[in-house]
């Protein structure tokens, strides 16, 4: 299936299942796919971004479910309490961890960076379709959903893997400014994996 994403400034990407078939400007590229179904978004369209906190994010942090709101609140717990929370009950780290995956999604995250040691994580990671990165010698920062600096990867070629993620931003500088909380929608396998509502 054809699916032509476009941004405020008309440019767009033409994706064909997982890869990209076309760049370009938005009228170009629907006259040579009239059958595309079209996604609008607001901003700029990005290759996406590489979090380097991948093993603290998934396998230390604790995504609490919304149901347990009244015992874990909404927000990610670390450190100890976490540890805490995976020793009473161990298989709580595969369901925290692909919502975990969710979070990052919606932070325009489409690779990772660091090594996941506990296999249900990793299962959960590559199913989800992130690529794996290098992760640098010295961490830029705290642990974030949007780490500073943000590292986005190599621009989008016809041909390539149809991985991209969508800002509500006016350009990337404004991205930097205002962080990966903008996220629009996040594209991975040719896939709308991340929608903000």
């Amino acid at each position: 299936m054809l699916t032509l994403h476009v941004v405020v400034d008309d440019s767009a990407v033409l994706v064909d299942g997982e890869y990209v078939k076309a760049l370009g400007p938005y009228e170009e590229l629907a006259a040579a796919a009239p059958q595309a179904r079209v996604r609008r978004w607001p901003g700029i369209l990005t290759p996406g971004l590489l979090n380097p906190y991948g093993p603290e994010i998934l396998e230390s942090t604790y995504h609490p479910d919304p149901r347990e709101a009244d015992t874990y609140g909404t927000v990610p717990i670390g450190g100890e309490r976490a540890r805490e929370i995976f020793r009473a009950d161990p298989s709580r780290l595969g369901a925290s961890a692909r919502r975990g995956v969710q979070r990052l999604f919606a932070h325009g995250t489409v690779a990772l960076a660091g090594e996941l040691t506990a296999k249900a994580v990793l299962e959960v990671a590559q199913r989800s379709g992130f690529v794996f990165g290098g992760r640098p010698e010295r961490l830029p920062g705290p642990v974030s959903l949007s780490p500073k600096p943000l590292v986005l990867l190599p621009a989008l070629a016809v041909g390539g893997p149809a991985r991209f993620a969508v800002f509500d931003v006016t350009d990337r500088d404004d991205l930097v400014r205002r962080g990966a909380s903008t996220c629009v929608a996040t594209v991975i396998g040719g896939r709308l994996v991340y929608r903000a509502r």
